[in-house]
């Protein structure tokens, strides 16, 4: 199969993004052949990455001198302290800043790696691996480092680009079908903040795409990567445009974290949630026409998606909901604001509104639904 090449310019730095299958057995080229110069890496490997995997990197790398370390990639082990044991265990191993660190996992590993990275004497070089969908699609893209804290999802962090980025499909023929359906909910997001002609091949092709056929999951990922990239290249730290990215996302990390970060509510099955809250948000505001509503939300129940808010959450819940979403750190009020869209490929940012207008909207979806 073809190897695509995607490249991202930021202000901070330009870097490679390749996707293909059993790209990792010649992972040694790669880097090789984008001037990446290392004498040793640290490898930040996710505990659930199969063995296999990691054999042929390290046989790639045997001109290196590696080390692994292995994580536990949780919502609730993304956090200071488990960054604080790798920068640990870099310094104990007398590493460089010419030396490099290796991210093997999904966003959790890589969000966790990247900002070892840039933290490791003001920064050091490092190079991300994501292994699931969501990862490919999402967060390997654009620099967004961090972890969580009390107070929320991802509260401490940084925009810290890789130097290479690997997308390898290999990886995900041995993925759950819900880890499947976690990275299609951003690669949906995608679709409807920006390309109306992706949205309609996604819904066209959803069967395919969800059981990894090929062409279909390929030109997925790699739509998926385009608009990510073009919106990340015109605002890398997220001063305006990169907001349209966090459609959904108000609501979904505010789900997340009223459900404590359980694996019985991942991200990507929040995201979808958050998704559909979105739109029937804007519909009910008058944004949104129902006919475009209608048309998504058939799109995600055909597709036995996850959008019954009450399979998760009850009235109960609605003011530890909203309190978190009065954190999110996109807020610059005392209001809340939202990503909404006007119709697929539309997206309007810049929306505030006041806890009691959603409280009311929560309280309607939870009774209703």
């Amino acid at each position: 199969m073809k190897t695509r090449k995607i490249i991202i310019k930021t202000y901070s730095d330009t870097y490679p993004i390749f996707i293909g299958l059993n790209l990792i057995s010649k992972f040694s080229s790669f880097i090789k052949k984008n001037s990446i110069n290392f004498d040793q890496c640290l490898l930040v490997i996710d505990k659930n990455v199969p063995k296999k995997f990691i054999f042929k990197i390290k046989k790639s790398l045997k001109n290196k001198r590696c080390f692994l370390y292995y994580i536990n990639s949780n919502e609730k082990n993304k956090n200071q302290k488990t960054v604080d044991q790798i920068l640990d265990f870099l310094l104990k191993k007398n590493f460089s800043r010419q030396d490099c660190l290796i991210a093997v996992g999904g966003g959790i590993t890589g969000d966790i790696g990247g900002f070892a990275a840039s933290l490791f004497k003001r920064g050091m070089p490092y190079i991300n691996l994501p292994t699931t969908l969501l990862s490919q699609v999402d967060s390997s893209i654009g620099g967004k480092t961090g972890v969580n804290s009390k107070y929320g999802k991802n509260m401490i962090g940084s925009f810290y680009q890789p130097k290479l980025v690997i997308s390898d499909s290999l990886f995900l023929k041995t993925l759950p079908r819900r880890e499947i359906v976690c990275g299609y909910g951003e690669i949906l997001k995608h679709s409807l903040i920006a390309n109306k002609n992706f949205y309609t091949f996604l819904d066209q092709n959803i069967s395919k795409i969800l059981n990894l056929q090929s062409p279909f999951i390929e030109k997925a990922i790699f739509e998926s990567c385009k608009i990510k990239k073009n919106i990340v290249e015109k605002d890398e730290k997220e001063k305006n445009l990169r907001k349209v990215l966090n459609f959904g996302h108000t609501f979904a990390h505010a789900y997340e974290a009223a459900y404590g970060y359980s694996n019985k509510l991942n991200h990507g099955e929040a995201v979808i949630l958050g998704i559909t809250s979105a739109i029937k948000f804007a519909l009910k505001i008058k944004i949104l026409k129902k006919s475009e509503c209608n048309k998504i939300l058939s799109h995600v129940i055909n597709s036995k998606l996850p959008c019954n808010l009450k399979d998760y959450f009850s009235t109960i819940h609605i003011n530890k909901i909203i309190s978190y979403m009065i954190k999110d750190k996109k807020n610059n009020s005392k209001n809340i604001n939202l990503i909404l869209l006007k119709k697929i490929g539309y997206p309007v940012i810049n929306n505030n509104y006041n806890k009691n207008s959603l409280k009311l909207f929560l309280k309607r979806e939870l009774i209703n639904q």
